[in-house]
């Protein structure tokens, strides 16, 4: 069964995923909207149906590669879903690489898997990654997409979420004295592991977007 746009945004609404208040992201914009998707994820069937939408976009894929921390279950998922093995990238000394023995075989079908996405940057330097290692980037999908500007990669997503986001200078709830939340992982920036977004939930000030 095709899972809509309709019915992503539901099951994203159902699990309490969409927070609106006042939040740092990963990218260091601020925004009035965030996307724990963590929630989401909570939920293996949920996660596979999700999974199994990417997969199916894409075939004959051999492996995918996700960018840590965050996208890195729902990599695994979709990689379950397509028959292939599932492979993720860390950033160590500002730059995304492939550790732990993980490696891509030239002209190997790889599959880029973000889970949310909004400046696009963790996604380009992993699509920079596999195109160097000499595999042939199958597509690059996303569980969430919440760009505000065109991107330089082949982006798919599941979901749009339209979210304004403001740098830190510009945003008008620093400017009326509301604190932020960070609960992505700019919290993980002294490990290794790092991606657009994690999974640590629970901040004072955050609540359910409504509806």
């Amino acid at each position: 069964m095709t899972l809509t746009p309709e019915r992503a945004r539901g099951l994203l609404e159902e699990r309490r995923a969409i927070l609106s208040g006042h939040f740092e992201l990963t990218s260091g914009r601020h925004s009035d909207i965030y996307v724990q998707k963590a929630r989401l994820l909570e939920y293996p069937e949920t996660a596979m149906e999700f999974a199994g939408e990417i997969a199916s976009w894409y075939p004959d894929v051999e492996v995918v590669v996700a960018p840590a921390v965050g996208a890195i279950s729902l990599g695994f998922a979709v990689a379950l879903a397509a028959g292939a093995r599932a492979i993720f990238a860390e950033r160590t000394d500002g730059r995304m690489e492939l550790r732990r023995g993980f490696a891509l075989e030239p002209g190997e079908r790889a599959l880029l898997v973000e889970d949310i996405v909004t400046t696009g940057g963790s996604a380009r330097e992993v699509h920079e990654l596999i195109r160097s290692a000499g595999a042939e980037v199958a597509g690059v999908a996303a569980l969430v997409d919440r760009t505000t500007t065109p991107l330089d990669i082949p982006l798919r997503a599941v979901v749009r979420v339209e979210a304004v986001s403001w740098e830190p200078a510009a945003c008008p709830l620093c400017a009326r004295g509301v604190p932020f939340d960070t609960p992505g992982s700019r919290l993980l920036r002294g490990s290794a592991l790092s991606s657009e977004a994690s999974s640590n939930e629970g901040a004072a000030g955050v609540r359910p977007w409504p509806g």
